[in-house]
């Protein structure tokens, strides 16, 4: 008999899907996943863990913000570009456009004509606006996608001549000399891992020679009895030189003195320039490709080049990366680290006066996602005991720092002072 009157109290499903609060919810993140809530809600009545009258609450608050499991965080790590956060966080006027993209668009109609339009034309001649170095430019899904292209359209059944100092692995197990070779090139290395010179390169030159490639080094550093050969020695060898700078840094920047930019790059030679766009950039993940009018649209009018191409969403916020204001990215370069320090200190003071052991901290950032290895940057952070890191990262949103000697540190290089007050009530949510 108790079973039974637990289950009479058990609100019925299509009630609690006609409350207002959860029909809203079932139009926001679809009718099924709302259904599944209520489903799981109902058992907890049925357990006897949830009062009937708590039903709609509940459901609510196990309920996601949005469809997409992914969830926004805050970085608080220090590593502006990190790969695990998704890299470079796109600007205002980036996540607009990516809005504008939503719907049906002309990206590739030319609305003038009405005919068949050019795809993502904006988003290219802002490329080509912002490296006027460049012949022709194009933009493929990622970085390695780019190289993928060219190997395949310059170098399939060819050699790719390469020194064995920048054989590198970019991540997660992906090795430059095994994604080269999976388009059909042969890899002719030179050198030595610490030492190459020009001869080694002219030497391995002949009728085989798909091209000359040179990879940054990007995630490491070689130091000590070393030489390379820079893109401008390469040039008269013949053949066509690529270089994989991979940052995406466009021009040179006065806080990234050893980082190689397209514009540079192009100026001393280089025939062809591939990059990432979703690091150093500022925009969403993407492979830039920047070198001769000849070059360029062959790589273009490569059959590859439609499997690699990008969608509708990336050229849009593409376009508004280039064209628009300061990255966030950008801001965190330039971020003045006497301000980085108030605003550390700002907010342990807050939590302090909490009761939470905070306190301001100096600390060294990094640009992270495969750039200025080596460098670091001045910084602040918030520190607090190591165990708030774990309880940070459960909370809502989540907040990722980093553990340094028993410390929990958030470091604000990456996070715009706006995010200030959510970082302190996060904080101080660990406390309930």
């Amino acid at each position: 008999m108790r079973a039974m009157d637990v289950r009479r109290q058990v609100p019925r499903t299509d009630a609690v899907l006609a409350d207002p609060a959860v029909e809203a919810a079932a139009r926001r993140l679809g009718r099924q996943q709302v259904k599944q809530a209520v489903s799981a809600a109902q058992q907890r009545v049925r357990e006897g863990t949830l009062a009937p009258a708590e039903i709609v609450a509940d459901v609510l608050a196990t309920l996601p913000d949005t469809a997409t499991s992914l969830r926004p965080v805050l970085n608080a790590t220090g590593v502006l570009l990190h790969t695990n956060l998704g890299r470079a966080p796109l600007s205002a006027a980036a996540s607009e456009a990516l809005g504008a993209a939503a719907g049906t668009t002309d990206v590739e109609l030319d609305l003038t004509t009405g005919e068949r339009g050019r795809r993502g034309a904006g988003a290219l001649a802002a490329l080509a606006e912002a490296v006027p170095a460049a012949g022709a430019v194009h933009v493929v899904n990622n970085g390695a996608a780019a190289l993928v292209l060219a190997a395949t359209a310059l170098a399939a059944g060819r050699e790719i001549v390469l020194c064995r100092g920048e054989m590198v692995e970019i991540g997660d197990g992906f090795r430059i000399p095994e994604l080269l070779e999976s388009t059909g090139a042969r890899l002719r290395e030179v050198g030595t891992t610490n030492r190459v010179t020009r001869d080694d390169y002219a030497a391995a030159i002949g009728p085989q020679t798909g091209f000359v490639l040179k990879v940054h080094p990007s995630n490491f550093r070689i130091t000590g009895f070393t030489s390379s050969v820079p893109i401008k020695e390469l040039t008269g060898l013949g053949v066509p030189v690529i270089a994989d700078i991979g940052s995406g840094l466009l021009a040179p920047h006065p806080v990234l003195p050893e980082e190689p930019d397209a514009a540079t790059t192009l100026a001393h030679g280089a025939d062809l320039v591939t990059a990432s766009g979703d690091k150093l950039l500022g925009g969403p993940q993407a492979g830039l490709l920047l070198g001769t009018a000849e070059l360029v649209t062959a790589l273009r009018r490569h059959p590859l080049a439609r499997a690699l191409r990008v969608d509708k969403l990336t050229l849009a916020a593409l376009e508004a990366t280039l064209r628009g204001p300061a990255t966030p990215t950008a801001q965190a370069l330039a971020a003045d680290p006497a301000a980085l320090h108030r605003r550390a200190a700002t907010i342990a003071t807050a939590l302090a006066a909490c009761g939470i052991d905070a306190t301001a901290v100096p600390s060294r950032a990094t640009v992270g996602g495969g750039g200025a290895p080596g460098l670091t940057l001045d910084s602040a952070a918030v520190s607090l005991p190591q165990r708030y890191a774990p309880l940070l990262r459960a909370g809502k949103p989540p907040v990722i720092g980093r553990v340094e000697r028993g410390r929990c540190l958030l470091d604000l290089r990456a996070l715009p002072p706006e995010q200030d007050v959510t970082l302190r009530d996060a904080v101080q949510g660990c406390m309930s």
